[in-house]
């Protein structure tokens, strides 16, 4: 397991700042934020240091939804919220705050005041629209 000595969230693993666990295994720690949009927000850190999703290995990435889907439903059951959002913010102008990857569950209550909207786009028309899934269609290929 690879930690990094600044990272909060490698810092909480390992004990160094506590944390009010939710959950925990071998790959992975849920606990509460501390900064909840809505109480019982919690995230789920791979005990691994990886600063983007996209350097996750492939079974964290699928662990973490794993445990999400497990844990939303306990959170929702404990705190009477009718419904949650999973979100990952990769990158700081994301919305990233902590750089070390981590999933977000948020449970949701009628009129509980959190926006996450976004501002729908058009595209200038079907041609555009396919060029652009083209190019990102050769650059995953890639």
């Amino acid at each position: 397991m690879s930690l990094v000595d600044d990272c909060v969230f490698c810092k909480i693993i390992k004990g160094e700042i506590p944390s009010a666990k939710v959950y925990e295994d071998d790959l992975v720690l849920v606990f509460l934020d501390i900064a909840p949009f809505n109480f019982g927000h919690s995230v789920v850190v791979p005990k691994d240091h990886h600063h983007s999703v996209t350097t996750l290995p492939a079974e964290y990435l699928a662990h973490m939804m794993s445990v999400a889907a497990r844990v939303a439903p306990a959170i929702m059951r404990a705190t009477g919220a009718e419904g949650f959002n999973l979100f990952l913010n990769n990158g700081a102008v994301a919305g990233q705050v902590v750089p070390h990857a981590h999933l977000h569950i948020l449970p949701r209550f009628v009129n509980d005041g959190v926006i996450i909207q976004a501002a729908a786009k058009k595209y200038d028309g079907p041609a555009a629209m396919q060029a652009l899934a083209t190019e990102i269609s050769a650059k995953v290929k890639a």
